[in-house]
Order: C-alpha cells, then structure tokens, then sequence
C-alpha cells in the first residue's frame, strides 16, 4: 500500500485519486451527440453537441450539454454541467415511483408509471438512460409528442421533479405517514360507494 501511494511525481497525484472516487460515485450515460457547424467567412466550423445524463443510482438524477471542437471535451463539458445540475427524487422501496406523473417540455411530453417488482424499465432511449442513472428498477414511461431527445430528458426531468412522497405529504398536512398512506385505500372505497 505504502509502495502506491509513493509513485507518481509531480503536484497533481493527489488529485487523480479524488476524481477517481468521485467518478464512482456517480453514473454517466451519452444520450445524444450532434455534429453541428458554424458557417463563417472561409468556410465551416464543425463542432460536436453531447447530452448527458449522469446520476447515483440513489435517487439523483441530472442532465447536461457541452459544445466543443472534439467529441472528448464536449461531453466532459456536458458531464460537469450534469453533475451541477443535479435533482433528488423521492423513490419508493429505492426501485419505483411514488406515483404517476406527466411531465412537459415543448412539444416533449412523457407519462410516467410505478410498476410492480418485476417489471423492469419499459421505457425508450432518452428516459431509459434518466431511470438507469436514477436507480429506478420497475417503472413504465411513455413519451407523447416530440422524440427530440433534449425536450425528452427535459420533460421527463421535469415529470420527476414534481415526484412526493408519503413522508413530505404527511409533514405538509401536518399528518402520520400512515394516515396518508391508509388514505390511499380509502379513497377509491369512498368514490365506489358515492
């Protein structure tokens, strides 16, 4: 052990082990990269767009975009933006939803499901790489509307983001968890009945 810690030389080998950790900490996954270019005097300028999600897999999800020259360096750019971006979302049993949701961005729109254990993740491209980074096992995701994958991440960021559980409704309303939770129940008897 003594022996890795002394090789290297330079200032920097303190840092690397830092970045290694924090890179294990969090998920990253490419979810689009466009060539796009920029017309100028003497011709074209290309450059590469990336989107990318990067979460814990706890409950922590974000999304970012990078520009640059070289594919490398702009889904660096798109990941730290990722990594500030960051939002927690209330998971319930640590692999599903607390409940349905819809989400919107543009003409992006997307309905989200909690699914029993044993579903899996029924869910395309974009979204999918949202749920894998989250850490959410059993969920069914639609996408309405626009396949563009920036307003697909958007919305469905945007449906996540308006996710509560038990725990906060209950602190909202001054109540028990289980008097929230036995509400559910209730609720559907009473509608019945009526």
């Amino acid at each position: 052990m003594a022996r890795e810690e002394g090789r290297g030389r330079g200032r920097g080998q303190g840092r690397g082990r830092g970045e290694r950790e924090e890179r294990d900490e969090f998920v990253d996954k490419l979810v689009a990269i466009n060539r796009v270019a920029k017309v100028v005097k003497g011709g074209k300028n290309f450059g590469f767009a990336a989107l990318v999600v990067v979460g814990d897999q706890k409950g922590r999800v974000g999304f970012g975009k990078g520009k640059a020259r070289e594919v490398p360096e702009a889904i660096r750019k798109a990941t730290q933006e990722a990594k500030r971006n960051l939002v927690r979302v209330p998971l319930r049993e640590g692999r599903t939803l607390h409940h349905d949701a819809h989400g919107r961005w543009g003409a992006g729109k997307v309905l989200l499901r909690s699914a029993p254990p044993g579903t899996g993740i029924i869910a395309g491209g974009p979204m999918r790489a949202i749920f894998e980074t989250l850490g959410v096992q059993d969920v069914v995701a639609k996408s309405v509307g626009s396949s563009n994958p920036y307003n697909m991440v958007r919305a469905t960021v945007d449906a996540l983001k308006n996710q509560t559980s038990p725990r906060t409704m209950a602190s909202k309303r001054g109540k028990k968890v289980s008097d929230i939770l036995s509400g559910r129940g209730r609720g559907a008897d009473a509608a019945d009945a009526a």
